[in-house]
């Protein structure tokens, strides 16, 4: 199964090319399935369709689903929603305020990630496409699985064996009813699902492709995602350049803009040059239906195969060496001065700008101090070295 996720600043036609490159995979008689982690769904507005909680066939072997946040909240998150609202009636909450005091934040885009799961874990696509939220949402999103699996590792079990021998005293102590097993079991099912998520979208048969506008803005916000998506170990393998304006024949005010995002096309190219760049020109109007979204996906991709898998490589690796290992990630467009990095225990933290992620060694590193590290080229190598007898 082929899994390709599309995204990119809000406004720059990811949803348009996520359903044109369904539709086209749908075409060559592949078993398509496209479905949304956005809030704001459009893909039935695309394919003029009313789209339900279901993948819903719009066209033979196309499937569109709009992800059923309620029923998938229901299935993921009673448990744990039912114990809060008990403690938030002790407290003397509003049992209207606390119902929505209980909803987990981004849970919409959380619990698309978990349909996602199931679908691709269902055996029945041969491609699954992910129209993303705007990029900042799916770095958040997609940063989740790794930064719940440290709070599991380091906090829970000590968690629950406490709340366990402890649980008549805190409650009476506390006045507040503690969590019992139930609770504990959906989180940890929850958890489990998240990984099981982490896996599949960093895995070989998965992609990001990002799409923007040529505008330098966009650009530069594109170029932050290339480097923090790698960060997190997920795999892009291609820009869309989309809405290009074309300068042959055109008047005074459209010539304009042509030369100045040829300016920052010749950026674009710089800036990714080892990925795989697409373009599609601006259309005289909005691409709706099967048959245009289609056209904007066969002229958009030519004669590449959109649907081969990455040849890439990988954006986490480990190495021995004589004496050691070197730890390698990729971070493209990432100034070493923007780099930090910090040793705990077993766990290695790489933060870049904002964003950190937490990388729990292999078994071969953790018992391995750092000898050193730098950052050349766009990838960061970290060596590591036995401990001296």
């Amino acid at each position: 199964m082929r899994l390709l996720l599309f995204t990119g600043k809000g406004g720059v036609g990811k949803s348009t090319v996520a359903a044109g490159t369904a539709a086209l995979a749908a075409s060559r008689g592949l078993r398509t399935l496209v479905i949304s982690t956005d809030t704001a769904h459009s893909l039935g507005d695309a394919f003029g369709a009313v789209v339900q909680g279901e993948p819903q066939e719009v066209a033979p072997s196309l499937f569109v689903q709009q992800v059923d946040a309620q029923r998938q909240f229901e299935r993921s998150w009673t448990e744990i929603q039912g114990y809060l609202r008990d403690v938030l009636d002790v407290v003397g909450v509003d049992p209207v305020a606390a119902e929505e005091l209980t909803v987990l934040p981004g849970a919409e885009e959380v619990l698309a990630l978990l349909e996602l799961r199931v679908q691709a874990l269902s055996g029945r696509w041969d491609v699954v496409v992910v129209d993303c939220a705007p990029t900042a949402e799916t770095l958040r999103l997609l940063a989740l699985p790794e930064a719940l699996n440290w709070y599991m590792r380091r906090l829970f079990p000590a968690e629950r064996r406490v709340m366990r021998a402890l649980r008549p005293v805190l409650s009476k102590a506390a006045g507040v009813p503690m969590p019992q097993d139930a609770v504990f079991d959906a989180v940890e099912r929850l958890h489990g699902e998240l990984a099981e998520v982490q896996q599949l979208l960093s895995g070989p048969d998965a992609s990001v492709r990002i799409v923007l506008t040529p505008e330098r803005m966009v650009l530069a916000e594109a170029r932050r995602s290339w480097t923090s998506l790698s960060l997190y170990g997920y795999t892009v393998d291609g820009v869309v350049a989309n809405r290009l304006f074309p300068l042959e024949g055109a008047d005074e005010w459209r010539r304009g803009w042509a030369v100045a995002q040829s300016e920052v096309m010749a950026e674009v190219r710089d800036s990714f040059g080892q990925l795989s760049l697409w373009t599609s020109p601006y259309r005289e109007r909005e691409p709706l239906g099967l048959d245009e979204l289609r056209d904007v996906a066969e002229r958009l991709y030519g004669d590449d195969d959109p649907f081969a898998r990455s040849t890439l490589a990988p954006a986490f690796s480990v190495t021995t060496v004589e004496g050691g290992a070197v730890l390698t990630l990729a971070l493209p467009q990432a100034d070493r001065a923007e780099v930090d990095l910090a040793r705990s225990a077993d766990d290695l933290v790489v933060s870049h700008g904002s964003y950190r992620r937490v990388l729990t060694l292999p078994a071969v590193l953790a018992r391995m101090t750092v000898r050193g590290a730098q950052v050349v080229d766009g990838t960061l190598r970290v060596t590591f070295g036995e401990e001296a007898p």
